[in-house]
């Protein structure tokens, strides 16, 4: 039912940590606590989550340095939690691995709203090791996307996605020459109505190119760039 998911909390302000906690056991997600970068880091690497929620701002070590951290070793979905006129923070908690933000303050019906949305999608990208499964592959010049094993190989080689990063990219294969505006892709990717700056999209984009170019620079150069509307995803006759 995936209500049992795994939350983990990182925030300084015991006040809102411990109101994010309560709301969201009472959605039955089971919640795990830190209030500093450095337990966040080691809680996220040793342990499995299927979310973390993660305050930028905290002292010694902030969330956009754990957030890099923890990209190196893990894919688990992020969301990152901003102050009001933070944006450079957002941006660079984007550019960094996260999935989503949330500005604070915030309502705790946002807040699982948001949590709701990125595991749904998250859940649905999982490998299905326990069902025989027709094989879920498309395959292009230079890239192949095996949907059921959320794989992704560029000219032989395996390319490390985040969750968003490999749904938008699958989301732009899935319809090959079609261009998207960047509100579409918000709205279809992200599955919700999203009240952020368009610039995520944008972000993810360049994350997405930047990673397919380091081992294919055929696979990077399909996703296109259609001025003034938005993104699509090209096959060049071979």
């Amino acid at each position: 039912m995936g209500q049992e998911a795994r939350v983990l909390i990182v925030e300084d302000e015991e006040r809102i940590r411990r109101l994010v906690k309560m709301y969201l056991e009472r959605e039955n997600y089971v919640t795990k606590e830190a209030d500093n970068g450095f337990d966040a880091l080691e809680l996220a690497v040793n342990e499995d989550f299927d979310l973390i929620l993660l305050d930028v701002m905290m002292p010694e070590m902030d969330g956009i340095e754990v957030c890099e951290k923890i990209r190196e070793k893990k894919s688990t979905p992020i969301i990152m939690l901003t102050a009001k006129g933070e944006e450079a923070n957002r941006v660079q908690g984007l550019e960094a691995g996260a999935d989503d933000y949330i500005v604070k303050p915030f309502s705790p019906r946002e807040v699982i709203l948001r949590v709701k949305a990125v595991l749904r999608r998250s859940s649905e990208t999982k490998f299905l090791s326990t069902e025989p499964v027709a094989k879920n592959v498309l395959v292009f010049p230079h890239l192949s996307i095996d949907h059921d094993a959320h794989r992704v190989t560029a000219d032989g080689a395996e390319v490390s996605l985040t969750p968003k990063e490999y749904e938008l990219l699958h989301y732009l294969a899935k319809q090959p020459d079609k261009v998207f505006d960047r509100e579409q892709l918000l709205k279809e990717v992200w599955q919700y109505e999203f009240f952020g700056d368009l610039r995520t999209v944008d972000t993810h984009i360049k994350r997405l190119r930047e990673k397919l170019n380091k081992v294919s620079e055929g696979a990077a150069k399909m996703i296109v760039t259609v001025w003034g509307v938005g993104y699509k995803f090209e096959v060049e006759d071979e």
